[in-house]
């Protein structure tokens, strides 16, 4: 466990893929390779531990970088898990077009001594399950519906061959929700969260465990930015005299097309949101912008029901639309 103060100068960028980490110390311009394994994991950590760096950055790569950064993090290491479009960008900006892992590592650090991004808080084995079980029922979904595609179009032996494969994985989603829901109901505080998601009409067990595989940081952050990281903050598009529309763009998406569907179900079922709505399309605004003020609205109604612990209040929301 390191617990000297961090050197203010060390800044170091590790890239990230399935079986190795290259890692970057910016400031003394060394690079090293890591394998994926625990004495690779175990190396990595007395490695960096030797340079007591300011903060490590991680591009975010599908899990693949959850070892490194959990590990790093339990040793007292800042960690800052980063958007990997934002470092292209970056790379761009300075006119690094070639690319290697040592030469990805570098950019990495660079980006970390130059933007200085938060460091990220990492989730616990009880989180991380519960990701990992979200993201698959979110493929076992995006499986049914390609067959179901491949089914319009197909006959006889293809298309039993489809429905059979379909009625598999119908099943298996089904398995797997239970799954879900019973592995939050072991945890105290998982349990709770989800309590107090699924009291607001139009929020059901979908929406409940995705928000606490994909936001955790729902209850720590205020409205604006919760909103923000799900891309749901209108962003200015003004230049000089030009006055453009403001836009949604960035944030999770995967958390975003889920909160869409459950919004339409609370612009019928949940009374301070369908009101809402209607007082935005009687205003004029276009059905898209309508629908994206009251996802807005319903994760912000969410983000401060779990702030202070309280479930959903009919009086109370309605007081506030």
């Amino acid at each position: 466990m390191s617990n000297s103060k961090p050197n203010c100068e060390i800044h170091i960028g590790i890239d990230v893929s399935k079986k190795n980490l290259d890692v970057y110390i910016l400031e003394h311009d060394k690079h090293f390779q890591f394998s994926q394994t625990e004495t690779g994991l175990s190396e990595l950590v007395e490695t960096i531990e030797s340079f007591n760096p300011a903060l490590v950055v991680l591009e975010a790569t599908g899990g693949f970088e959850s070892n490194a950064a959990s590990i790093l993090a339990s040793s007292d290491i800042p960690v800052a898990i980063v958007n990997p479009r934002q470092v292209r960008d970056f790379a761009k900006a300075t006119g690094t077009l070639a690319k290697t892992d040592c030469l990805d590592a570098k950019i990495i650090a660079m980006f970390g001594k130059a933007i200085k991004p938060n460091i990220s808080a990492i989730p616990d084995e009880t989180l991380k399950h519960i990701n990992l079980l979200v993201r698959r029922r979110a493929q076992l979904v995006y499986m049914i519906g390609q067959e179901k595609n491949r089914l319009s179009s197909s006959r006889g032996f293809m298309a039993e061959s489809i429905k059979k494969h379909i009625a598999w994985l119908k099943k298996e989603l089904e398995n797997l929700d239970k799954n879900i829901n019973d592995f939050i109901k072991s945890s105290p505080i998982y349990k709770d969260k989800v309590q107090i998601f699924k009291s607001t009409p139009g929020c059901g067990p979908v929406l409940a465990s995705s928000l606490i595989a994909f936001m955790p940081e729902l209850g720590k952050l205020n409205r604006k930015k919760i909103a923000l990281l799900a891309g749901l903050a209108p962003l200015n598009n003004d230049s000089g005299k030009f006055k453009g529309k403001r836009t949604v763009r960035g944030g999770r998406e995967n958390i975003r097309s889920i909160l869409y569907m459950a919004t339409m179900s609370a612009i019928r079922f949940n009374p301070p949101i369908k009101k809402f709505h209607e007082r935005l399309i009687a205003k004029g605004k276009p059905k898209k912008v309508a629908i994206t003020a009251c996802m807005r609205k319903l994760l912000v109604t969410l983000n401060a029901m779990c702030k202070t612990k309280t479930e959903w209040s009919f009086k109370e929301q309605l007081i506030r639309a």
